[in-house]
């Protein structure tokens, strides 16, 4: 007797007991921060990397008030290297409104008629049933008709500022930044995830930047805790809303 092995039950095992873990973080408490010392600002914060090309520096430069250092009492406080802090503002304000009609009709007819083809048709009804005849050979019709509406009203409005830092410093001097804020209001944990590539010309002298400026741009506003998983379809559901096919 041979016992054959599925996979199908582990894995769906293996799928319950992560969603299982993933909320046991908050059972009958708070949501948990996330360490600060694992993200990828606070290693860039600890090794800012060798520089691209060394430059030679003077002592006098740290005493000088014309010195182009960030420590100077005249130098630019922007964010320029892996490791600086800059400002993030986003004010999303959108609205659209899409809406389509589509209309289409068509009919068509074919008639096919052979009452003398060399007498063909006579010979023919003599041996057809009792008022056949195949004088009209042929008699379609066709007519079909579609049509479809849709209509797309979209609004968001989202005014967020947080604090990113410069993670890399890509060869073409453009600034890799990540930023993360996490705000704990009772059992309910708020989230918010940026990360994107700026240019250092585009950084205002405030040391802020807009996500308009900002390339491949990533926004992430959510959380987790009770509300959220109440909120949320359970993972049979949601697993059941994939495999059914109606």
């Amino acid at each position: 007797m041979t016992m054959k092995f599925s996979p199908v039950k582990p894995l769906l095992l293996g799928v319950l007991l992560l969603g299982a873990c993933a909320r046991m973080d908050h059972l009958g408490k708070a949501p948990s921060f996330t360490p600060a010392n694992e993200s990828p600002e606070h290693v860039a914060m600890l090794y800012q990397g060798l520089p691209a090309q060394s430059q030679a520096r003077r002592t006098v430069d740290g005493a000088s008030l014309w010195s182009g250092s960030q420590q100077s009492l005249l130098g630019d406080r922007r964010a320029m290297k892996r490791g600086d802090i800059l400002t993030v503002v986003i004010e999303i304000d959108e609205e659209a409104q899409i809406s389509n009609d589509t209309q289409r009709s068509r009919s068509s007819s074919e008639s096919l008629n052979m009452p003398q083809l060399l007498g063909l048709p006579q010979r023919l009804d003599k041996n057809l049933p009792e008022g056949a005849t195949s004088a009209d050979a042929v008699d379609l019709g066709s007519s079909s008709s579609s049509g479809g509406t849709g209509t797309v009203k979209r609004s968001e409005k989202l005014e967020l500022r947080v604090a990113a830092t410069v993670v890399d410093v890509l060869p073409n001097g453009v600034l890799a930044i990540s930023g993360t804020q996490e705000l704990r209001v009772n059992f309910e944990l708020r989230e918010l995830l940026v990360t994107g590539y700026v240019r250092p010309q585009d950084i205002s002298r405030q040391n802020e930047i807009t996500y308009d400026k900002i390339a491949q741009a990533r926004v992430s506003y959510g959380g987790r805790g009770q509300i959220t998983d109440v909120q949320q379809p359970r993972y049979g559901q949601q697993l059941l809303d994939v495999i059914l096919p109606f």
